[in-house]
């Protein structure tokens, strides 16, 4: 990981009358056609389906991918972390050599690490040799040492371990864990309800006005960034540094003339333009919400707008979401970290990838509230396992999805939207189970009713791997346990990471998916022309 700074039957005719006789052969054959296809459905049993009044199952759907070219390709790192400087500050740094949570970490790459948050406004960065001599005791350069230091002697230990069960971590870790974050909820409810912060530097110019009654625009923010490019040029170490910004939150009116301003003064400063989304803000959270597809479709809009700023002064310009949550204030419980928050997630995934957004950096990996991947007891969320998947089969080519079926005729002052969700990109080509030319798509299922879909085209008869991804246990779509393909998730008694088993469809098998679900389904051997060649 790098560290950053800063998807009817036909109906008889009614004139048509029935024969006045049937030959005995063929009477005989139509009673046989009978029993075959009664003895085939009693060997079925159908998947339960919650069928609410005035639905009907819609018609297959057939499904085809372009496959000559890629629409899009993003980045290698395309999903990528982010950590709370509140680590540093509160101790948490300590935790992060777990090898549980080390583990956890390295299925998730590559990616990019990035450490932001609200702490980042009350961090101080401090590059000395000596940091332990500087007034305001040692900076993140000695605790980052550290923590590399860490990892490398608990993988030398663990090496020396090899063929021994190790345990989850040990309970006294377990107990410093828990008393730290109670401590921590402390020190956060205190300062949120008193005001009062130290090292007051705050890095989101929009929101000066809000709470220091001040304003920067963007045209004196762009000029800020220019002077730090030349201030940090003529360091060896920081010569070839990167730079992102300016980081704005949702896309308003007072937001986009921020965003105009620093791009027209210094967008070709910057390597990639950033912003920050939100799906809900400040409102009493249930777990249908998660379900919306009004919800769902807000972050398209605010990729449109930035990208007509952006491609105003800087046609091309990369563009990163670098922090998204599904709720602000650290999320809400048995929401924010449950199964149904990962429709939210994994829409955004292919949402972005889909319209061009290179990397989206994900709030948080570990830390305090419930929009992390991985909870307080190093227990991997929901969004943990749905990101793994994500990772394993998702490569950075996105391709054009065809559907026919999918939608009702559109009525008039009626907007129809799409409650299946279907994503297509080149298979991971660093995933050695799957050849070259390897499909797959990842579909969302909204329906109160199992889908049907028929895959055509360039992808008929093709073998198929399903990854179907449930909740397990009896809280539902509440649920913080998963189960894939029907067998529940959960890292190993040596703390390692388990096998993600696929089950392999007959080629040329319809794809049912069953409702309110999300799965990954990996296409073989389709030598696909834009999945050959990285």
């Amino acid at each position: 990981m790098r560290v950053l700074c800063a998807f009817p039957e036909a109906m008889p005719s009614s004139n048509s009358r029935p024969p006045a006789c049937l030959a005995p052969g063929a009477l005989c054959l139509a009673l046989l056609l009978h029993l075959s296809l009664s003895s085939q459905a009693g060997d079925r049993r159908p998947l339960p389906v919650d069928r609410a009044a005035g639905l009907k199952e819609k018609t297959l759907i057939l499904l085809d991918v372009s496959t000559k070219n890629p629409v899009r390709t993003v980045n290698e790192n395309f999903l990528s972390l982010q950590l709370d400087p509140s680590i540093i500050h509160d101790g948490w740094l300590d935790f992060l050599s777990s090898k549980r949570l080390v583990t956890l970490a390295r299925g998730l790459s590559p990616a990019f690490l990035r450490f932001g948050g609200k702490r980042t406004d009350f961090l101080q960065f401090q590059n000395l040799r000596n940091p332990a001599k500087s007034r305001g005791g040692p900076g993140p350069d000695y605790y980052l040492k550290n923590y590399e230091d860490d990892i490398v002697r608990s993988d030398v230990a663990l090496d020396k371990q090899k063929g021994c069960k190790i345990a989850q971590h040990p309970d006294v870790m377990l107990e410093l864990q828990r008393e730290k974050a109670a401590q921590m909820h402390l020190v956060l409810l205190k300062e949120q309800f008193s005001n009062t912060y130290s090292n007051l530097i705050l890095t989101e110019p929009n929101n000066y006005r809000t709470m220091h009654g001040r304003a920067v625009n963007g045209s004196q923010l762009g000029k800020d960034y220019i002077q730090l490019k030349s201030l940090l040029q003529p360091i060896r170490i920081y010569s070839r540094a990167s730079l992102y910004g300016p980081n704005i939150g949702r896309p308003r009116k007072n937001v986009i003339a921020l965003l105009d301003g620093f791009m027209k003064v210094a967008g070709s400063t910057v390597d990639a333009v950033t912003w920050q989304h939100c799906y809900i803000d400040g409102r009493v959270v249930k777990v249908m919400d998660f379900l919306k597809t009004r919800l769902l479709d807000t972050l398209s809009d605010q990729i449109r707008k930035i990208q007509k700023v952006v491609n105003t002064y800087t046609p091309g310009k990369k563009i990163w979401l670098e922090g998204v949550v599904t709720t602000s204030a650290g999320g809400t419980n048995n929401l924010s970290d449950s199964y149904a928050a990962g429709f939210l997630w994994l829409n955004t995934l292919g949402m972005l990838a889909n319209q061009g957004i290179d990397v989206v950096i994900r709030h948080s990996f570990f830390d305090h509230g419930y929009n992390h991947l991985v909870d307080q007891n190093f227990n991997p969320l929901p969004d943990y396992w749905l990101s793994l998947l994500y990772k394993r089969l998702i490569g950075p080519k996105v391709l054009a999805v065809h559907v026919a079926g999918l939608q009702r005729k559109p009525r008039p002052g009626r907007v129809i939207r799409d409650k299946l969700r279907i994503y297509a990109h080149c298979t991971n080509h660093h995933n050695h189970n799957y050849v070259r030319g390897s499909i797959t798509l990842f579909i969302i299922n909204l329906h109160r009713s199992r889908k049907k879909i028929k895959l055509a085209g360039t992808l008929r008869d093709k073998l198929v791997h399903q990854y179907l991804l449930q909740p397990y246990g009896q809280e539902g779509l509440k649920s913080k346990s998963v189960q894939l393909n029907g067998q529940p998730l959960v890292m190993v008694d040596d703390g390692t990471l388990p096998e993600l088993k696929p089950r392999p469809l007959r080629a040329g098998r319809t794809l049912v998916i069953p409702p309110v679900t999300m799965g990954f389904y990996v296409v073989k051997n389709v030598n696909a022309l834009a999945c050959r060649y990285r």
